[in-house]
């Protein structure tokens, strides 16, 4: 049925039978449309015989991808085979799901072409000690640096100058997420334990690297523990793995349980020690373990 009406003429001559004309308009069709609008919107199932159907809707606008949580990020799992390599650009050659690269050496494209193979990237960061070869060395100001830690071109730092680091931290890890990386590995979280030239206490470490986790997390990163075994009890629930070195040479291993027991992935590298004097505890403890050289290049011998 047509929702318009039909185009009577309205001549001088028949003003006498309007009425008639107004009564069969009420008992045949419907009125106009109001707002020239009347085809949007429900309506009664429409006829073989009905008008011509109105212009094209508008179409719905497509299914969003689900947005992901500022809080998602990758937490990765005990027994995860991993590459750890950090001596210039990464050689993908390693069968595994997980590279820990450096983040200065590797730009977007070494970290894009490891995830094209389905890797997992972590960026290596020194956050303990300042680095002479580092482009943004001067960035550092002179009082924050201490003694040498052992390391050529290396020295402490002050951790309780988080005035000064924080911004320092914040773009270099700015330039791990810019990158594409998926987490971050800070490295010499333990000064406190060392000779630094510097007073520095538990409570500073404590301090210093829950604010390296918060940074992390708040770009999307997810962050490792690096050593730093007896404050494990007060960080796991900051950190979303753990790196570490030698803990079967110095029987440290079982410490490392509170992040297996909490899902958390440790990954675990030895230097002098062989495969089978670790490997057994290795699987026991579920800890991802492998055998490298100290100066961490593409060789590697896992459990």
């Amino acid at each position: 049925m047509s929702r318009t009406l039909p185009p009577y003429a309205l001549l001088p001559a028949v003003w006498a039978v309007w009425a008639v004309l107004a009564v069969a308009a009420l008992s045949g069709c419907s009125g106009p449309d109001r707002a020239g609008s009347a085809d949007r919107g429900p309506g009664p199932a429409r006829t073989a015989s009905a008008a011509p159907p109105p212009g094209p809707r508008a179409s719905p606008s497509p299914p969003r991808p689900p947005r992901t949580s500022a809080g998602t990020r990758w937490r990765p799992r005990p027994g995860l085979a991993w590459q750890w390599q950090l001596d210039g650009r990464a050689d993908p050659s390693a069968d595994v799901p997980v590279y820990d690269i450096d983040g200065f050496e590797n730009t977007a494209q070494d970290v894009a072409r490891l995830h094209r193979e389905g890797r997992k990237v972590i960026c290596y960061v020194n956050v303990g000690a300042w680095e002479d070869f580092r482009p943004d060395r001067d960035a550092f100001p002179r009082s924050v640096l201490g003694r040498p830690n052992g390391w050529r071109g290396e020295r402490w730092l002050d951790i309780r100058r988080v005035s000064a680091l924080r911004p320092i931290m914040e773009r270099r890890f700015d330039m791990c997420r810019d990158k594409g990386f998926d987490a971050v590995e800070p490295d010499l979280v333990e000064g406190y334990g060392n000779d630094t030239g510097f007073p520095l206490t538990a409570g500073d470490q404590l301090r210093y690297n829950r604010m390296i986790a918060d940074i992390a997390h708040d770009r999307g990163l997810s962050v490792g523990l690096k050593n730093d075994l007896p404050q494990i009890p007060q960080l796991v629930d900051h950190f979303d793995f753990a790196v570490n070195e030698e803990c079967a040479q110095y029987g440290e291993c079982a410490e490392l349980a509170p992040f297996v027991e909490a899902g958390k992935a440790v990954f675990h590298v030895e230097y002098s020690e062989p495969t089978g004097a670790f490997c057994g505890l290795s699987r026991e403890l579920g800890l991802s373990s492998m055998r490298k050289r100290p100066e961490l290049g593409v060789w590697r011998d896992p459990c």
